[in-house]
């Protein structure tokens, strides 16, 4: 009998890495990559189109909508699919983030092909792989932490979107993020207006320094 195939999506923005990595996964029996993506928007529309995977590896930085975002959308959205941070970040810092995203696992680009095989054979398996979490338990929320989620949970999805492309280093125009969302201009104003009256926002440089109080979007060092 033939062994079920674990469908595989991989999000990363650099595009030498992100090839590498489906030859890697493709090349693992029990493996295949079904879906790729620059960013966790491309990523999270298709999912929203209909793609289905089982697993998806998410790198951690990432523009437009990093990794942490990516992970909380999978958890909140599709809770079936078994999310794993991928990043040459070792701090615990970032581990424990990623873990209270929704993360089944933490894995440093560094690690070696027995442990990536490892990792993955285990959040298949298992649904989590600790090998690279930290030991202990995480420590309680901070004051911050519990606003931002309050923050989190008053913003819908679409707005999630709208936000994350207005903060873009591309500087969209409101008719070029319509144009990627596939709404009509009148359609955005209402995201953009119901948001403004949610939280006291005034002006669109408002909304940026909002959004990068709350980690909505995050500065990327390139």
């Amino acid at each position: 009998m033939n062994t079920p195939i674990t469908r595989v999506g991989l999000v990363d923005d650099h595009t030498l890495v992100r090839d590498g990595l489906v030859g890697l996964v493709n090349s693992l029996p029990g493996y295949e990559v079904v879906l790729t993506a620059e960013d966790g928007l491309a990523f999270t529309t298709a999912l929203s189109r209909g793609r289905e995977v089982d697993i998806a590896i998410v790198d951690l930085s990432m523009p437009i909508m990093d990794g942490y975002a990516t992970i909380r959308w999978l958890h909140d959205h599709a809770p079936a699919i078994r999310s794993v941070a991928l990043t040459f970040d070792d701090r615990e810092s970032a581990a424990i983030r990623a873990i209270r995203n929704g993360a089944c696992g933490f894995l440093l680009k560094n690690m070696s092909l027995v442990e990536f095989k490892e990792a993955l054979d285990q959040v298949r398996d298992h649904g989590r792989f600790n090998g690279q979490l930290p030991a202990q338990d995480l420590p309680p929320r901070t004051a911050y932490e519990r606003a931002q989620a309050k923050v989190h949970a008053a913003i819908t999805e679409r707005e999630f979107d709208f936000i994350r492309l207005a903060c873009s280093v591309k500087e969209y125009t409101y008719e070029e993020i319509a144009a990627h969302l596939g709404v009509k201009l009148t359609t955005l104003e209402t995201h953009r207006k119901n948001l403004f009256e949610r939280f006291g926002i005034k002006s669109r440089t408002g909304l940026v320094i909002f959004a990068y109080r709350w980690g909505i979007v995050e500065v990327v060092m390139e």
